[in-house]
Parts: structure tokens; sequence; C-alpha cells
């Protein structure tokens, strides 16, 4: 089905979501198909492998706004999504948050912080950097205007760093904030499914839900 409704596009889908279900192979078949993409939003799709995304990111040179929330990735396909996105403005690179997981980590935090530098909204829900992850990205992403940093627990924002989000960023959610209206970019996915649900939208936006 979606492969089909990406063959009705004639190549001219600009907004892609898919959730739950997308592998390598698929996105590469859309990529493939549709050179045009502005934003692709990935949700839950835990078949995505460094891998694959790195492979595609050369097929979306117009990428504006990129999603990917709850995935395996690690911070190596980040870097090449960069190099071959030049117009990414948006990122959101969201994980489930657990009270138990304790563990720090700033790779990902650098590696946007190494090479997003023109973006100008970014959403790192439920990632696990420390202060000196989040310094690199204001040192080096000066164009930010949002910045979504709920449920990173690690992050001690009471002093310098906290006074220069607040400073800096026009929209700014902190590790302890309530998680509504996090979604920016993109409508919330209709909240009854069955079996599936697509819907081909101006004849460029498509949903695909399993």
């Amino acid at each position: 089905m979606y492969r089909h409704v990406v063959d009705r596009s004639s190549g001219n889908v600009v907004d892609i979501i898919v959730e739950d279900f997308c592998t390598d192979e698929l996105l590469k078949y859309i990529t493939d198909s549709s050179r045009g993409t502005k934003r692709l939003r990935l949700v839950n799709c835990l078949d995505i492998t460094d891998e694959g995304l790195s492979e595609v990111a050369s097929k979306l040179p117009l990428l504006e706004e990129l999603e990917i929330s709850n995935s395996f990735l690690s911070h190596e396909p980040l870097q090449v999504v960069e190099a071959s996105c030049p117009l990414l403005k948006s990122f959101k690179f969201n994980h489930r948050w657990y009270i138990w997981d304790r563990r720090k980590s700033n790779n990902h935090a650098l590696a946007i912080a190494g090479t997003m530098h023109d973006l100008h909204h970014l959403q790192l829900r439920g990632n696990k950097p420390t202060n000196d992850g989040l310094r690199a990205i204001l040192d080096r992403c000066p164009h930010l205007e949002t910045l979504v940093l709920r449920q990173c627990s690690h992050l001690k924002l009471g002093g310098e760093l906290g006074r220069r989000c607040a400073e800096r960023i026009k929209k700014l959610q902190l590790p302890d904030d309530p998680i509504d209206n996090l979604n920016f970019f993109y409508p919330s996915a209709c909240s009854d499914m069955d079996d599936v649900c697509y819907e081909l939208l101006s004849g460029n936006v498509f949903y695909v839900f399993l």
C-alpha cells in the first residue's frame, strides 16, 4: 500500500510520515521515487539502521525538516544527514524516557553540534546529554530559535547555562516542563486506527499507519 501511494504521487511527495513499520528497504524506495521531499518523519521505526539512513540521505537534498522518534540509531548517520541535506532547518530526535535509565551520553549532541550549524529548531526529548553536550550545541548552532529539552534528565540548568538558554532561545522547553505542545511542525496522528489507514492530502502529503 505504501509503495502504491508513492507511485501514485509521480515523484511529487513533499511530506512523508511513517509510523511503526518503516524498513531500510521501504525508506530507500520512497527516496528513490521522491527526490523533492522536504519533510520526513519516522516514528517508532525500529528497523531503520544507521546504514539505511546514511544511504538515503544523499537522495534528500531539499530536506528541511526531519524527525526521528524512538529509534536505535547511533550518532553516526546524523553527520551524513547534515552533509547531504544543506537546507535542513528543523531536527527532532526523540526517545522514550525511562526513570531507571541513568546512562549519560553526549554522542548525539556532539554530532548535532559538529554538523547541523544551520538549525533553527531542535527537539531532543528523552535524550541523555549533559551540560557539555548542550553547551556545544549552543556554541555551534547560532540560529537556534526553538529548543526542546523535555525529559533530558542529566541536564542541570540552574546556573549560567540555563540563563544562556533563556536569553538566546525564543521557544524553550526545559527538562521538567510539561510535554504539551511539543509537536511544532506536524499534525497529530489519527487517534483511532483499526488495521490500516492512509490519506493522500493535496496530492503530495500522505500518512500511513499500521
